[in-house]
């Protein structure tokens, strides 16, 4: 099998049976890597989310395969026999729609199918937005924590926000452009001003990326008529610097003492804003007497 590259035609090499997780351009399709074209043109199926996205991809670079569907509500109930198919010696590749696979996409319950099974699991690395967005926001790399879409109810969000209000990382959220207005307010409302950056339409020709409060980018937002494309929400994590404002120490200990234990409350406290555990305990304490 051949894959094309401009107008000239390469061969595909042959693959050692297994499950290959490759992964696919976020927006520009010319972000595919040699690998992954030579992964795809050379499997015997390849497994994705929507086979209509993955055609286009594969039509792009002449590559013709086999394209089975295998996303969320499939995956568990297609697992055994993907993993059969590899144990008959078929090289075989998952491939979500935009993206690594498993990142907030389908693929966890077919690779723990595969290893159980003993088959070997080969990952061809490429494009990730969470990466992409997390290299343009202007804050810090690492430490960085990745959770995924946040809940759609503004209860769920905001606790789920709350749970990471005195993390140090750099935390990153996926978010569609239906709810990135209600999700800049709870983040204004936990985070007050602390920098954040939302990116959005990575990759592609409208791509952008608007740094700021989430005060500052909520109102950006809200003067358009209309908000397209997939977002990806970068939060810059809680820094020692935070320590010099009475109200940012305020939001910690309140985040903290809503979260945690009262001793664990107290730790991350103290942690976060250099103060003794015995204090940090004691406004803890004092808080939750306060609030009933």
């Amino acid at each position: 099998m051949n894959y094309f590259i401009g107008d000239k035609a390469f061969a595909a090499p042959s693959l050692e049976a297994g499950l290959y997780l490759v992964a696919t351009p976020i927006g520009n399709l010319r972000d595919i890597t040699l690998r992954a074209l030579e992964t795809l043109a050379g499997v015997d199926t390849v497994y994705c989310e929507d086979t209509r996205v993955t055609a286009r991809l594969l039509d792009r670079y002449g590559i013709r395969r086999p394209l089975k569907a295998c996303h969320e509500h499939s995956e568990q109930a297609l697992a055994p026999a993907i993993v059969a198919e590899v144990q008959l010696g078929k090289a075989v590749a998952l491939v979500s729609d935009a993206g690594t696979p498993l990142i907030s996409d389908p693929g966890f319950r077919l690779v723990d199918a595969a290893a159980a099974a003993g088959i070997r699991v080969f990952s061809i690395p490429g494009a990730s937005s969470v990466l992409t967005a997390l290299l343009v926001s202007g804050l810090v790399a690492q430490p960085f924590l990745f959770h995924g879409f946040l809940p759609q109810k503004h209860g769920e969000r905001l606790a789920q926000l709350r749970d990471y209000a005195t993390s140090p990382a750099t935390l990153v959220f996926f978010e569609s452009p239906n709810r990135l207005l209600a999700s800049l307010v709870d983040i204004a409302e936990v985070f007050a001003d602390r920098k954040i950056a939302v990116a959005r339409e990575l990759t592609k020709i409208h791509e952008e990326c608007l740094r700021g409060t989430a005060t500052e980018v909520h109102g950006v937002f809200a003067a358009r008529d209309s908000i397209k494309g997939e977002c990806v929400l970068v939060i810059s994590g809680t820094t020692t610097t935070d320590v010099l404002n009475d109200d940012a120490v305020a939001r910690i200990v309140a985040a903290a003492a809503s979260s945690f234990a009262p001793s664990k409350a107290a730790a991350q406290i103290a942690k976060l804003t250099g103060l003794s555990r015995e204090d940090a305990f004691a406004r803890v304490l004092a808080l939750k007497h306060k609030n009933g």
